[in-house]
């Protein structure tokens, strides 16, 4: 489902500003009756920029509008809140702090990796990112949620089987 709405985003609202969507994810917005989505885009003169986006439905057609934009070269700093507590809620510093609340903890995550990763590409700014899990924020990390997800556990199913397999021989 998400692929099909970053496609879409990427066609109908980043396509035609000649932008490169990187990614998105469901944050909720005030009264929480539509949806919203924080995504960063990567501008022809390789600038990132974070927008929130509202997802509207009009005569049976989605439709995208930019709510609110960012610069991540005036991202100050991202506060994931709490380390050690699985939550969904995290601060952006720029100008002004904006609270925000992600749809999961993982998709917290995933857009301050995401974020880290085109600060190194494209800024190489001293990025703040604090109150977040080392372990799962660095992507080369076992625990990161990316599609190397179900390679790892089938890894570590097949070397479980092993196991099993080899703990249930007879030795003779």
């Amino acid at each position: 489902m998400s692929s099909l709405v970053k496609e879409d985003l990427a066609k109908k609202l980043f396509g035609p500003r000649r932008l490169r969507l990187q990614e998105f994810i469901e944050v909720e917005e005030g009264s929480g009756a539509e949806r919203c989505y924080l995504c960063a885009a990567v501008t022809k003169s390789e600038e990132v920029e974070i927008c929130m986006v509202k997802h509207l439905r009009v005569d049976r057609e989605e439709k995208y509008e930019i709510v609110e934009k960012w610069f991540l070269k005036d991202l100050e700093m991202i506060d994931g809140k709490e380390a050690d507590t699985d939550n969904p809620y995290f601060d952006m510093h720029f100008h002004k702090v904006y609270n925000l609340e992600a749809y999961s903890c993982a998709s917290k995550y995933t857009f301050a990796r995401t974020l880290n990763k085109l600060n190194e590409m494209y800024l190489k700014k001293d990025l703040k990112i604090v109150n977040f899990d080392d372990t799962y924020l660095n992507d080369d990390s076992i625990w990161s949620s990316n599609n190397r997800d179900c390679l790892v556990l089938m890894r570590i199913c097949f070397y479980a089987s092993n196991l099993l397999c080899l703990s249930l021989c007879p030795l003779s």
